[in-house]
């Protein structure tokens, strides 16, 4: 499932493997951003890299965010964009399952993933609804 890395690639994962904080975590992903954008790196190299800067950054700190190219990061907008009415609703749920599927992002992922984007709208006074399978809450 991984293809080989070239030279640039491996060097961002030898960076991603010795940081030590979200912050260090962001900026690699934003260089590895530029790469792709100046074509300096694919973007399957970018997508394998940022999927292993997600790993590290749950090891770091789980309730973090980091935005990176990811499969985890193409399932966060997805998730944002249904979020963005305050209302998931049960089409939408089932909607993201198949998203889940296609990416590679389990339950638990899923589950986190949907956690933090709660907390973090409703810090902001936002008011966020999630339907349950026999009404809504």
């Amino acid at each position: 499932m991984t293809n080989r890395l070239g030279r640039k690639a491996r060097k961002f994962l030898r960076r991603v493997q010795k940081s030590r904080s979200l912050q260090e975590l962001q900026l690699i992903a934003n260089d590895i951003q530029a790469e792709v954008d100046s074509r300096g790196i694919n973007y399957e190299e970018a997508n394998q890299l940022g999927n292993r800067i997600q790993e590290r950054a749950d090891i770091i700190d789980s309730n973090g965010l980091i935005y990176a190219i990811s499969d985890r990061d193409t399932y966060r907008r997805t998730l944002e964009i249904y979020l963005k009415d305050g209302l998931l609703t049960r089409t939408e749920q089932m909607l993201l399952w198949d998203e889940r599927r296609k990416l590679g992002i389990t339950e638990d992922e899923h589950t986190h993933l949907l956690d933090k984007l709660v907390s973090l709208y409703r810090s902001q006074g936002r008011t966020i609804r999630i339907q349950k399978s026999g009404g809504s809450s």
